[in-house]
């Protein structure tokens, strides 16, 4: 049990986490080191104008024994070398707690410093509203979001101020006036036992309820960041619209759920990439197939579509599944004459480097399908069912009997043109075309 306790205050539980997250951690810990060092360049920049500002009383005859300016300046110095040492992520971690006690120190020193300047005895400095500063420096811990530095800093502050405290009762200070009447404490150099106690009480329970605040942050932050990797890790398996609509989904999606929508789909095809596949080595054959995908998908993606899957070599796309749009067949023909275009440019690429050019086949259609999530519960994937997604596929196959590269039916085509598509140049139309597997005649558009 305590060694539950420990790991949820101090964050132990993060030595079982990846790399990759602990290391999101630790960026953000030094982000928030950076935001603690400026806060406490800038805090101690106020004190200083706040004490420089201030004279000694007057007919004071004591010497003035107060330090400021120098404890200013080395504190400031040494503020200034923990924010350098911040940015380049070169802090230690010995120096965060040598940090906590300097800050602490340096509050405490002032405070005690008072009673010098003012020419009053040490009891006076308990009343110095700088004490309020204390809460400041346990909450700028609060920022790293870890536990222990927070509790540190609080029992330093509280240690601080008994030892102010048993100092002022010693009597070498002055006479401590010790009193039980509160309206005497208020109006004189009195001390007051219950108004010292509950000062440290309320350092000291400000520590714990921060403390347990900021492992319980501490904890989300852990579960965000590690929720937050997993989900970048697995956007890249997802097309970015499915993946922004998983994260965006007010409840869990189950499979069985579709939304019937008006599409285009466009499927693409290596061809000889089979036969190739057997004369590679397997290592070749995912970079060919790297190369392939990297230069087509980007441009299906650039112009409105959605990567529906990868089967194998194939590529099937959608336009207006994810997302509805007034002009799917349009961004369909768009993409699919970037893709005709790069590939001419990949063929010449090759063969300028000696191997073999490859071409690829492609259709397009357009129609209404279902689009949701099929599944067991367990395995989820986003999809399109319907007409449109296989005639896509039969018209792709169709390429081969046309000897053509590139096809269309003539209704998606027309569809294209009345949403705003300006075709490159004039496509040959063929009409009834007997498709395997459909049952009509199709009129069709070469596109290459």
């Amino acid at each position: 049990m305590f060694a539950r306790l420990r790991d949820w205050l101090f964050g132990g539980a993060t030595e079982n986490l990846p790399e990759r997250v602990r290391e999101a951690i630790r960026q953000q810990q030094d982000r928030s080191e950076i935001i603690i060092g400026w806060a406490e360049l800038l805090l101690v920049g106020l004190l200083a104008v706040a004490y420089e500002t201030t004279t000694m009383a007057a007919g004071v005859v004591q010497e003035d024994y107060s330090f400021d300016t120098e404890v200013f300046i080395i504190y400031g110095v040494f503020a200034v070398m923990r924010l350098v040492l911040a940015y380049r992520r070169l802090l230690p971690e010995w120096l965060l707690y040598v940090s906590i006690v300097a800050d602490t120190a340096l509050l405490m020193g002032l405070i005690y410093f008072i009673h010098y300047k003012y020419a009053q005895p040490a009891v006076s400095y308990l009343k110095a509203p700088a004490l309020l500063y204390v809460f400041l420096l346990i909450a700028l811990r609060a920022l790293r979001f870890e536990a222990r530095f927070v509790i540190v800093t609080g029992l330093a502050a509280a240690a601080g101020w008994i030892a102010l405290i048993l100092y002022a009762l010693s009597g070498r200070g002055g006479p401590p006036n010790i009193t039980d009447d509160f309206v005497e404490y208020l109006t004189s150099n009195a001390f007051l036992i219950q108004a010292e106690t509950e000062k440290v009480l309320a350092i000291l329970l400000t520590t714990v309820v921060l403390a347990i605040a900021i492992a319980r942050a501490r904890n989300l932050l852990v579960r965000s960041v590690s929720e937050g990797a997993a989900a970048r890790d697995l956007s890249r398996f997802f097309d970015p619209g499915v993946a922004a609509r998983i994260r965006g989904a007010a409840l869990s999606i189950k499979p069985g759920e579709g939304e019937l929508r008006d599409v285009a789909i466009l499927t693409v095809d290596l061809r000889g990439f089979t036969r190739l596949s057997t004369e590679l080595q397997p290592g070749d054959v995912m970079k060919l197939l790297q190369d392939y995908q990297g230069r087509v998908c980007p441009l299906i993606v650039s112009n409105g579509g959605s990567i529906d899957k990868f089967l194998g070599d194939g590529i099937l796309a959608s336009f207006g599944a994810v997302a509805p749009s007034p002009t799917v067949a349009a961004d369909a023909m768009r993409a699919a004459d970037a893709v005709i275009e790069a590939a001419d440019r990949w063929a010449a690429e090759r063969r300028a480097a000696g191997l073999p050019p490859l071409s690829i086949g492609l259709a397009a259609a357009s129609g209404r399908v279902v689009f949701g999530a099929v599944g067991d519960g367990e395995r989820l994937e986003f999809t399109v069912i319907g007409d449109a997604v296989n005639f896509a596929a039969k018209l792709e196959k169709h390429n081969k009997d046309e000897k053509t590269r590139a096809l269309v039916d003539s209704d998606t085509y027309g569809k294209a043109q009345q949403q705003g598509y300006a075709a490159p140049a004039v496509r040959e139309r063929r009409p009834g075309r007997k498709v395997a597997g459909v049952a009509d005649l199709v009129d069709i558009v070469v596109l290459a």
